[in-house]
């Protein structure tokens, strides 16, 4: 008993630093509270919503109820056109849970129930429909944060007055509800639902430490759970469930399920919003202790879905025993308004199917927020002013509906057409920034303390009205307003500008007025006209003159210093008898040479006496390739250098030889190991490199001694560096150049430890126009793309698939195949997104990694990585996406915020993972059309 005491008192110790630390951020406000307090049901502590919201009215209740503490009041707004903000503070790319709830109660009000719209920044998350004044409506939404605040913002009343009662944030783990469609859609909570739950009442914090509600299946009116099937036992035990795989259910949910003792289990579930696309999970765990003889297997019927109702279900097996959860799921499925389940056991099970919980979230599609630009640009305009109600208009200033003192287009996203800010206090500059507002139409900025000069706003085509007037803007009157197309009215009056007016601006086009500036001076007569353009042709000419003898002096420096340079280097490399010689592809039939055409130049020719010379007749090998051996050199200018001597010397060693000097000679990147020259002498073929001292990061990787100094930005940044130098080869050579053989041991490391991307004898160079290379699958065991192994179908997302086993080897520090590590039908990619799926990426690190690392870094690359994986080459993304999501984990690695643009990476990349009902089942879908407004679902 004793020891049994110690246990509870172990795991309780253990747990309290996790739930503290999650509780800490919690954030929970009681809207219309008149203080902060601590609610004695959860412990947890509700602030009042004075801070967050200046605007609205408080109704508290008369009420004798026994009703928590944040329902006994409510914050409620006028029914007008504008929007009531929350801005809840969150970490950017940080998963939370976002709850508002809605209690109308006993408010005694004349008007008809409210009706009104929520929404999270620009995007619309529900219209709130009170129907009955006692229940409490829940409304939730699960983000990514895409900065570090969101706004939750209520208007649109269409019946009585938009009203709220509490707002609630929840950070959730890194790894929990993770989609492929994060960047551009957020889930709106449909259903969660405990089934075999022992009370009405819904389970929540503290049994579930990141304060999900887990609704009981016995309270009806929330639910609309209907169309149980006869035989349906609630059952129930105390034993303990491992829950910690990627959702994290709490165990109090887990420990209840539901059994259908005749064979069959059915529900019918009403889906607000719906149809719709979903993400649907079912929470699954054996709690019955089965006999030595006794099976539980059931397959779905209902919803019917092609391909996945003879799919069985063996809890115990798919979640490697009893009393340990499985979470089935569906990442996208398209569901009806009403849901109808139906699970039914198989002929061969002595025991009926079983159900735990259900979570599904409808995937509610992100809203652009109005130009980043523009919005900058207003906060800095309100930034100029101390006074004044409209300094705290927040959200999005123009969806869902205007800030009051501004003007909006409907594109999306949204750009400022109007600014009105007359007579508002603003001290200080106009901002310089204004003149990247191009769709500004109308500036109202008169009746201020202005000062300093009127900005550049000479790329602001649309203007056409500009009031200035009544500030103390000083210097000249540009003459750029004279080109603005649309303008019509500028009135720059009673201001300290000085200088001449320019001519064109008094040329009746529109409607100027410039009194009141002392310092302004009219330029009389067509006279002076004349003359100014006189002067101006003069300078012009004289300008266009200087340019043309200014270039004809540059040309001929070039010439002068490009013969120097020929000399210089002639003179330089005598002694290694460098012949300079004209090359094209190999063709076997045109005789001794090589390269023997014209018009393609090759790197330099350097003779077998002087890379003899420079190895020492070959006396140090440093490694073996597919190419042939390879051996250190140092030329006499001291270049230290890697030689390959070709050891194949069929057609096929030739074709590679031939491939690779042309290639190197025409592709020069900073992450491309350089090519120094060739030679053809005596039946060898050799290629000369630059020499890269840390040798491959296969070795570093896979040695238990190197790999301790590789710690993960170290990792992150010779990833970039390889995705950089393929991605020049995808879209920076016309045509572009496909490797063909990426892998660890073809990316070199120089003196610090940056990467170089090399071994181009197998790379393929893409015709204009064409979409892939038909061709013979070469590269190597455990790199290679199947897509491409099946089809001989050659892209670049062959090197895309390559690289991604590549971030893979970089995360686990495992070899991409091994019958020792995976087993005879496994490889690195079966293992890891089987593990990945479950939310365990703690079993896929790499060991000598552990607390060198943020999780959320961590969490992006291998993102990537399983993207660029996916079996079919249209679901994967561009090297140019791998480098940007790299990029990121470096930034969230370093502690800086990633890129806005980046976190598109994979935003044309919808990947479908459906894992129900069987771990081991996997369909993989995808669309690649960038039209796409839904997550394609099956």
């Amino acid at each position: 008993m004793g020891m049994l005491c110690y246990l509870l008192l172990l795991c309780l110790h253990m747990m309290i630093p996790c739930v503290f630390s999650q509780v800490k951020d919690f954030v929970s406000i009681d809207c219309g509270a008149r203080g902060n307090y601590t609610d004695p049901n959860t412990g947890l502590t509700w602030v009042s919503d004075v801070s967050f919201n200046r605007y609205g009215n408080v109704v508290e209740f008369n009420t004798t109820n026994k009703i928590s503490p944040q329902y006994r009041s409510y914050r409620y707004f006028p029914a007008d056109n504008k929007k009531y903000c929350y801005t809840l503070p969150t970490t950017e790319r940080k998963r939370y849970l976002i709850r508002a709830t809605f209690l109308y109660g006993d408010s005694n009000f004349d008007d008809p129930y409210p009706m009104f719209e929520i929404y999270m920044d620009a995007t619309h998350w529900s219209t709130v429909k009170i129907k009955d004044a006692s229940r409490v409506y829940v409304e939730e939404m699960i983000v990514r944060a895409p900065s570090d605040s969101v706004p939750v913002c209520l208007c649109c009343a269409s019946t009585g007055f938009p009203f709220i009662s509490t707002l609630e944030l929840r950070p959730l783990n890194d790894s929990m509800y993770m989609t492929d469609y994060e960047d551009n859609f957020f889930l709106k909570v449909a259903a969660r639902i405990n089934f075999g739950a022992m009370t009405i009442n819904p389970i929540r914090y503290p049994d579930d430490p990141y304060d999900r509600i887990w609704e009981s299946d016995l309270d009806q009116r929330q639910n609309y759970l209907v169309g149980m099937a006869p035989g349906t036992k609630r059952i129930r035990t105390l034993k303990n469930i491992k829950t910690s795989l990627r959702e994290y259910p709490p165990l109090k949910v887990m420990q209840t399920a539901v059994v259908g003792t005749k064979g069959r289990l059915s529900y019918r579930l009403d889906l607000d919003g719906f149809p719709a696309n979903a993400r649907a999970y079912a929470y699954l765990a054996e709690i019955e202790d089965l006999g030595k003889n006794e099976t539980r297997k059931f397959s779905m019927l209902q919803p019917s879905i092609p391909g996945y109702n003879d799919v069985v279900v063996n809890i115990a097996e798919n979640a490697n025993g009893s009393y340990a959860l499985y979470e089935p799921s569906y990442m996208n499925v398209s569901l009806d308004f009403v849901l109808s389940c139906l699970f039914s056991k198989t002929r061969d099970s002595t025991r009926g199917p079983l159900l735990n919980a259900i979570e599904i979230s409808k995937y509610v599609q992100i809203v652009p927020k109005t130009d980043s630009q523009d919005d900058a640009i207003l906060d800095a305009l309100r930034s100029l002013s101390s006074k004044g109600a409209w300094r705290h208009e927040s959200g999005d200033p123009c969806v869902p509906a205007q800030w009051e003192w501004v003007n909006c287009s409907s594109t999306m996203p949204s750009r400022i057409t109007k600014i009105f800010l007359s007579n508002k206090v603003l001290n200080g500059s106009i901002p310089m920034e204004i003149k990247q507002m191009n769709q500004l139409e109308e500036l109202w900025l008169d009746g201020n303390s202005l000062r300093g000069l009127i900005p550049d706003m000479s790329s602001l085509r649309s203007l056409t009205v500009v009031h200035l007037e009544n500030n103390r803007l000083s210097g000249q009157l540009p003459s750029y307003f004279a080109e603005l197309p649309k303008l019509r009215e500028l009135y720059v009056q009673n201001n300290c500008l000085s200088g001449n007016i320019p001519p064109a601006l008094l040329s009746g086009k529109f409607i100027i007025n410039y009194d009141a500036n002392p310092g302004l001076n009219i330029i009389g007569g067509s006279g002076h006209q004349r003359s100014l353009r006189f002067i101006l042709i003069v300078v012009s000419g004289t300008f266009v003159a200087s340019i043309i003898l200014l270039l004809g002096c540059l040309w001929l420096l070039r010439n002068r210093r490009r013969k120097s340079l020929k000399s210089e280097s002639s003179e330089k490399y005598d002694s290694f008898r460098i012949v300079s010689k004209h090359s094209t592809r190999y063709s076997i039939s045109r005789g001794a040479s090589l390269f023997a055409d014209e018009n393609f130049d090759v790197a330099c020719y350097i003779s077998l006496s002087a890379i003899e010379e420079g190895t020492c007749n070959f006396s140090t090998k440093i490694g073996e390739g597919s190419f042939g051996p390879v051996y250190y050199g140092k030329m006499k200018d001291g270049k230290e250098v890697a030689v390959k001597i070709s050891s194949d010397q069929s057609s096929h060693g030739t074709q590679q030889f031939v491939n690779e000097v042309s290639l190197l000679s025409r592709v020069h990147h900073k992450n491309l190991v350089p090519l120094v020259g060739y030679c053809e002498e005596d039946h060898q073929r050799i290629l000369v490199y630059e020499y890269m001292h840390n040798g491959t990061l296969r070795n570093h990787i896979h040695d238990s001694e190197k790999k301790r100094s590789l710690n993960w930005l170290s990792r992150l940044l010779i990833a970039e560096d390889a995705a950089k130098g393929l991605a020049y080869l995808h879209s920076g050579c016309n045509p572009c150049i496909i490797h063909r053989d990426v892998k660890t041991s073809n990316i070199l490391l120089d003196t610090n430890m940056r990467a170089k991307v090399s071994d181009f004898g197998l790379s393929k160079q893409a015709e204009e126009n064409f979409t892939h290379i038909s061709s013979v699958a070469r590269g190597t065991v455990g790199y290679l793309d199947p897509e491409y192994y099946a089809n001989q179908q050659l892209n670049d997302k062959s090197d895309v698939y390559s690289f991604g086993i590549v971030l893979l080897e970089l995360i686990s520090g495992r070899k991409p195949f091994s019958v020792e590590d995976y087993g005879s039908d496994w490889n690195i990619v079966h293992w890891a997104r089987s593990l990945l799926r479950k939310g365990d990426i703690s079993n896929i690190v790499d060991p000598s990694l552990i607390g060198t690392f943020k999780i959320e870094s961590l969490w992006r690359i291998a993102e990537i990585a399983i993207l660029s994986v996916e079996p079919h080459g249209v679901c994967r993304p561009r090297m140019q996406e791998v480098e940007l999501a790299i990029q990121d984990a470096i930034k969230i690695e370093k502690g800086s915020k990633p890129s806005s643009g980046s976190s598109s990476s994979s935003s044309n990349v919808l990947a479908l993972h459906v894992s129900f009902p069987s771990s081991q089942l996997e369909i993989l879908s995808c669309n690649s059309s960038n039209n796409m407004n839904l997550p394609s679902a099956r």
